[in-house]
């Protein structure tokens, strides 16, 4: 989706010129890319046999969709766990932590 975005739209073939080594097969891009179509991430309109894809879904919204999904689905369904587990994993430092509590207390002031 990152590459989709930053293009706006495109064709498979585009997608995969943007990808980093290595590169999937071309069939398994498509299959991806037909599955965030079925998913309703992107509309696809046909020129002659092939598709051109544009992402129906922003950025923001899809962060929020799959951020959510993996709250839920390995964390309990609780953003505690994850700040948890990643401050026990030492990804995030004490600083990283003080920016995120004084956002809260930000938004919870407003």
């Amino acid at each position: 989706m990152l590459i989709i975005w930053r293009l706006g739209q495109g064709f498979v073939k585009d997608f995969l010129e943007q990808t980093t080594a290595p590169r999937p097969p071309y069939t398994t891009l498509a299959s991806t890319v037909k599955n965030l179509e079925r998913k309703g991430y992107l509309s696809s309109r046909l020129y002659g046999n092939t598709y051109e894809y544009t992402p129906v879904v922003c950025e923001t919204e899809y962060k929020k969709q799959f951020m959510s999904g993996v709250v839920k689905d390995y964390f309990s369904n609780s953003y505690s766990e994850l700040v948890t587990f990643f401050a026990r994993e030492q990804r995030i430092s004490a600083d990283e932590l003080k920016e995120i509590i004084r956002i809260i207390e930000k938004q919870d002031s407003q």
